[in-house]
């Protein structure tokens, strides 16, 4: 067999697989794990993949076939035994019995559940029959571009027939399901020895009877396809009929980008608050600056798997790529027209597609957006779903430039598009999701996050479902704060930059990488701090200053800056000071902490009244003696309280908890749960407030 391959990675590990002989579940999961590696073969959460195997019959302790396969919802790349199903063979294939048709496919779902051999696994998902009604030991159905490239084109079916000299069979575009499984038994039973069928619009069936065989064939098919791509691009004319205007260079790209992502977050969150995704990638460049973008975009397309993540077809921005984009507001009102025209073809499609028995309309705002000469954004319910949906619609791109080098490209019929959308057992699975987190969809940034105070807001909103933006002017630092967040919680949940509160400019390019990595901002928490205790006589000028650019200065540039993000939105917004006890309290050798703890109170206020009428709600927290993970804390600042108290630094958490009226130590999460308070949904109607955690500290109540 081949193992050297040009088009498709080549990932078998004989040593690696000999410790799963004898064991077909683990062989099938380590396949598929290498098939899902390679993007090339399947996106995230497409395709799936099976194998059959004796197993003992827990009723009768007889030997019996059971057929593992990839279970509802799951992704081969990341799959364990738990995201299987596990069925009965004789059952599944016994359900020819009582299938009454096609008009009654949906109603065979149900009678899956019949067939489950293994309890506690993975709910079959609608995909099963397809593998249960092949005889192979081992299958694979995958969304190779190659494959989908030639089996959405408008020869596919003579291509396919031709290229592979009658060994791979050709079934014609149906939706997924019973029927479509009896379809693919009788194409084998009509082509015996066919290693593989070609699903028109669709995808690619192949198999083996070992796990290496299935797995070296679907290589094999899906490498004489791409190799056959390779040698039409450009042939019979320019890729995508050439180029018909010329990007911007790349950092020009990202400036646009910047200034363009939020108030495209702005008009596609009228229903839902929606995450953005950008990429300027270089397949993405070819097709938006290309002739034929006008034609092939608004065709949409072929593979459902692409479909249901990327919307019945982009929108495609009117905008020249050196738009001037610096008044929001005048670049909303220019959009604005396409976008109404984008949502008024979304509800004619509905209305005109729709069956008695079709769920409700959905959002009908656009997933993708193209901007040409500049990327592609996308927007979607959390930043992972809008990324994995600019992913596949780089599938869809690769699969049109394909089919125009070999044909013409086809897209899925509207009718066909609704009926896989709106199919009611989509429906039921979009329903059996679970509830929003009360974070989702809002994206927080928050300064001084790389420890302490901050980076426990910053770790309390990832977990309520935001997305973050850590940062610190320490890189090491922050670094560190980096890879913890990334092993926790993931590359989608949060990004960092370097942050010195002092630099505009820096603040200023900070924002504009958040709305590049998730579309805009709608909190801001100010956390980041110095603390500095002298008694008057020895406090200088410099300490002054540097307390006083830190805490109020640092506090106005960034909501400064913040807001001119929200207002670009237009979806209103959250700021958070982090301020002190100290504002309201007066202690010993502390006049400029003190006083200028009080003046950030005080621009809180003020920013409160301001900011009202554009829906941002401003509110402070109060902490005191929060020691855990602090920097504040490390050196003279704890010597000087100490000091001050007359007592030894290490008895400082012991003093500050017993000088409260609930004797409570303050630690970062308690500064969390109470920003989380201000934004998690109950105090929408709240703003200029003040909120104390220090344990009760009658001085400190706000009067």
């Amino acid at each position: 067999m081949t193992t050297t391959f040009k088009h498709v990675s080549y990932l078998w590990d004989e040593a690696k697989a000999a410790q799963f002989e004898g064991d077909e579940v683990a062989l099938l999961i380590y396949r598929s794990n290498l098939l899902g590696a390679d993007l090339r073969l399947t996106n995230y959460g497409g395709g799936n993949t099976s194998c059959k195997a004796m197993a003992a019959d827990p009723l009768s302790g007889k030997e019996t076939e059971v057929m593992w396969v990839k279970g509802s919802g799951g992704d081969i790349g990341t799959l364990k035994r738990s995201g299987l199903a596990a069925l009965y063979v004789d059952r599944l294939r016994s359900l020819v019995n009582v299938y009454r048709g096609i008009d009654y496919e949906d109603e065979m779902v149900e009678l899956f559940n019949h067939c489950v051999y293994d309890l506690n696994s993975k709910a079959p998902s609608i995909d099963t029959p397809l593998h249960a009604f092949l005889p192979f030991k081992h299958i694979d159905h995958l969304h190779p571009d190659a494959a989908i490239a030639i089996a959405a084109a408008k020869d596919g079916k003579k291509i396919t027939e031709s290229l592979f000299g009658g060994t791979i069979g050709w079934v014609d575009w149906q939706r997924p399901g019973f029927d479509l499984a009896l379809k693919l038994k009788q194409c084998l039973d009509d082509n015996p020895g066919i290693r593989g069928i070609m699903l028109g619009s669709h995808g690619l069936f192949t198999w083996g009877n070992t796990a290496y065989e299935s797995y070296v064939n679907t290589l094999e098919v899906i490498e004489i396809c791409a190799e056959y791509l390779q040698q039409h691009y450009g042939k019979k004319r320019p890729v995508f009929g050439g180029t018909k205007l010329n990007a911007l260079p790349k950092d020009q790209r990202l400036q646009q980008a910047a200034a363009l992502a939020p108030v495209l977050r702005g008009l596609c969150s009228g229903q839902n608050r929606m995450i953005g995704h950008f990429t300027d990638d270089d397949r993405v460049l070819e097709f938006i600056n290309s002739n034929d973008l006008d034609r092939l975009a608004p065709m949409g397309t072929s593979c459902p798997d692409h479909f249901l993540r990327t919307k019945i077809s982009p929108l495609v921005l009117n905008l020249h790529p050196e738009e001037d984009l610096n008044d929001a507001k005048a670049v909303q009102e220019k959009l604005l027209p396409a976008f109404n025209a984008y949502r008024m073809m979304y509800f004619d499609y509905y209305h005109d597609c729709r069956h008695d028995n079709s769920p409700a309309i959905r959002d009908p705002n656009p997933v993708v957006i193209l901007y040409p000469g500049v990327g592609m954004f996308t927007f979607a319910k959390d930043k992972q779903t809008a990324r994995v949906a600019a992913e596949f619609y780089i599938n869809a791109i690769n699969v049109m430039r394909g089919a125009e080098a070999i044909s013409a490209y086809t897209a899925l019929p509207r009718q066909e598009a609704f009926n896989i959308e709106y199919w009611l057992l989509e429906e039921a699975k979009l329903q059996r999701m679970p509830k929003p987190k009360p974070l989702t969809g809002k994206i927080a940034l928050i300064t001084g996050s790389a420890g302490g105070i901050g980076k426990g807001i910053a770790k309390k909103f990832i977990e309520e479902g935001a997305c973050v933006v850590i940062n610190d002017n320490d890189t090491e630092r922050l670094n560190k704060t980096d890879a913890e967040f990334k092993a926790r919680y993931g590359k989608d949940a949060y990004t960092s930059v370097v942050i010195d509160v002092l630099k505009a400019e820096q603040i200023k390019e900070a924002f504009e990488k958040t709305a590049v990595a998730f579309g805009g901002v709608d909190i801001v928490v100010n956390c980041a701090g110095i603390s500095i205790s002298k008694p008057l006589e020895e406090h200088t000028e410099k300490d002054w200053d540097l307390l006083y650019d830190i805490l109020v200065k640092g506090q106005f540039l960034v909501t400064q800056a913040g807001v001119e993000v929200m207002r670009m939105q237009g979806l209103g917004g959250d700021v958070i000071n982090i301020v002190s006890k100290n504002a309201l309290v007066s202690g010993p050798n502390n006049a400029a902490y003190g006083s200028a703890k009080a003046a950030q109170l005080h621009l809180s206020r003020l920013n409160a009244a301001e900011l009202g009428a554009d829906k941002i709600r401003v509110n402070v927290v109060n902490p005191d003696a929060v020691i855990s993970d602090s920097k504040i804390w490390e050196g003279a600042w704890a010597e000087g309280r100490a000091k001050a108290y007359g007592i030894k630094v290490e008895e400082l958490p012991a003093y500050y908890a017993k000088r409260t009226l609930l004797n409570e130590i303050i630690l970062p999460e308690d500064i969390a749960n109470a920003c989380f308070a201000f934004v998690g949904g109950l105090l929408n109607k709240s703003t200029g407030n003040v909120l104390n955690v220090d344990g009760g500290i009658a001085m400190a109540f706000v009067r």
